[in-house]
């Protein structure tokens, strides 16, 4: 039996894969992050809207990662682990070795990959039943287009060689502990599946891809289990070895990387900050997750169908509750390639030591020429920002949107990029105004707004949705809120903690005392 003493320094490991890196991160049993560390993973981008990447890239950053933040760290001290990831789609063959999405050798279509543009109007113009569970449009980023596309554009080179079809997040825990069993998580959200039915045949047939159906769905997913969940007998020991970590050490099913920072944040106590949302059940807030793209993350008692909003989706983020999830295909990368295509960013960039630092300066200088001549907010009032570069995901569910900007002129001064800059993020934050309208007019009881993600760290990101949504912005003090989310994953796949309900009612690994400081504020 451990003692007291060996049972406060428990640890548990979160994994978030990114689009652009590998974060991991070890934390404490109250919720705070006592290390992080980050990796890049390589994005292939072979032709326009193809996104790749290698699933043996993102094992051996994940693997690096670990191994960094538990170096020291006594190894049975660490109870569980958890991985996040996007929900790119992993491709592998019957003996489990990578199977090439293109011509070049990379054996992951990202999540952000549009190749399947065609074959998502298709699907939706099916009508089948299942799309009601998607916002009545079936959308390029999920699984059965680009599955179809693979069929339809490369049936020799991979589609009949093909025997597992991985949602990422899906691939780490099996990588980790040799099970196949999939996370309800990714099923439900991103594959059509709907528990306690399980998969609808008629619609894989329906879209001509039945072949799936063959011994039992094995190709896509025969086991299911709830996000927090134990997966198989834990960690192998090669996993184990490779990690950096003890064979056995309990290992969880996964989430998306969106849902892990909802988890991490959607239930916080704000008592004391005055929030409306302050006695109210969790299903009066709105995670916002914000980084290369930004998710909407709302819970409900019952299913509410929201037009262009995927969902509702039964028990995807927090057991027993319906999701709907909103979302936006570009932000951070939509801001960073405007900025960082302007004439005046070389300008810029002498002045900044790291990327980061480039949007201190635009927020510095910002804030310099509204004191010189009016209110922040105006200073854009003569040029606006279309901000669809990459489609719309909510609520217009069109993917064949593209961006536009009004007002600009031949000037190409500081001062110029920096009101291009300003008017994309008010552009992102009207977005997101125009999900949450459409969201309350479906049902949705919404009075504040979490924000979690690297975007969550932009003081005038924060400010501009809070100004143009009206409602109180909450941030975590925590702020790799993904990350604790992960890790609550690990908490509950090694029996520490009953349930992520309870968990995640507390951003914490277990119950907080009393007199524990809170793990909130309000964004003043």
């Amino acid at each position: 039996m451990t003692s007291p003493g060996l049972a406060d320094e428990w640890y548990y490991v979160g994994v978030d894969v990114g689009t652009a890196s590998v974060r991991a991160a070890l934390v404490t049993r109250g919720g705070q992050v006592k290390r992080a560390a980050e990796e890049p993973v390589h994005v292939w981008e072979p032709r326009p809207d193809h996104h790749e990447q290698s699933s043996e890239d993102i094992w051996t950053k994940c693997c690096s990662a670990v191994t960094k933040v538990t170096e020291g760290i006594v190894k049975d001290h660490v109870r569980g682990i958890g991985f996040d990831a996007t929900c790119s789609l992993v491709v592998l063959d019957q003996n489990f070795q990578p199977v090439a999405v293109n011509l070049d050798g990379k054996n992951v279509v990202m999540w952000m990959d549009h190749r399947a543009t065609k074959q998502a109007s298709r699907i939706t113009a099916s009508g089948h039943r299942v799309m009601t569970r998607v916002g009545g449009v079936m959308s390029p980023e999920m699984q059965p287009p680009k599955l179809l596309w693979l069929k339809e554009n490369l049936r020799e080179s991979c589609w009949e060689r093909a025997e597992h079809f991985f949602d990422l997040p899906d691939f780490l825990s099996w990588k980790a502990t040799g099970s196949l069993v999939r996370s309800l998580c990714t099923l439900v959200c991103k594959w059509t599946y709907s528990p306690p039915e399980g998969w609808d045949d008629s619609f894989w047939t329906s879209i001509g891809l039945e072949d799936l159906l063959e011994n039992n769905h094995s190709r896509i997913g025969e086991r299911t289990c709830s996000p927090g969940d134990p997966v198989g007998a834990g960690l192998t020991p090669r996993a184990a070895a490779e990690l950096g970590l003890m064979p056995g050490t309990a290992v969880s099913a996964s989430l998306i990387d969106a849902h892990a920072g909802g988890l991490g944040v959607i239930g916080a106590d704000v008592s004391g900050h005055r929030l409306p949302c302050e006695n109210q059940p969790v299903t009066s807030r709105v995670a916002l997750i914000c980084g290369t793209s930004s998710c909407h993350m709302a819970v409900s008692q019952k299913p509410l169908f929201v037009p262009g909003v995927w969902g509702p989706y039964l028990s995807a983020m927090v057991p027993g509750l319906w999701l709907n999830e909103g979302g936006q295909s570009a932000t951070g990368r939509l801001i960073d390639h405007v900025v960082f295509g302007h004439a005046a960013f070389s300008q810029l960039k002498q002045q900044a030591e790291k990327r980061c630092h480039v949007y201190s300066l635009l927020n510095r200088h910002l804030g310099e020429m509204a004191r010189e001549h009016e209110h922040l907010d105006l200073l854009s009032a003569a040029l606006h920002v279309w901000p669809d570069f990459h489609g719309n995901r909510s609520p217009l569910a069109d993917q064949t949107l593209k961006g536009m900007v009004v007002g600009l002129s031949l000037s190409q001064t500081l001062d110029d990029l920096a009101l291009l800059y300003l008017a994309t993020v008010q552009a992102i934050a009207l977005g997101t105004r125009h999900i949450l309208d459409t969201m309350r007019e479906a049902g949705h009881d919404i009075s504040t707004l979490f924000l979690c993600g690297g975007l969550s760290k932009n003081p005038l990101f924060v400010r501009l949705h809070a100004n143009t949504t009206g409602l109180p912005v909450v941030l975590p003090a925590e702020r790799e809120a993904v990350l604790v989310g992960a890790a609550i994953l690990g908490a509950c796949a090694s029996r520490d903690c009953s349930s992520i309900q309870k968990l995640c009612m507390h951003h914490s690994i277990c119950p907080p005392k009393p007199d524990m400081e809170s793990a909130y504020r309000r964004c003043k």
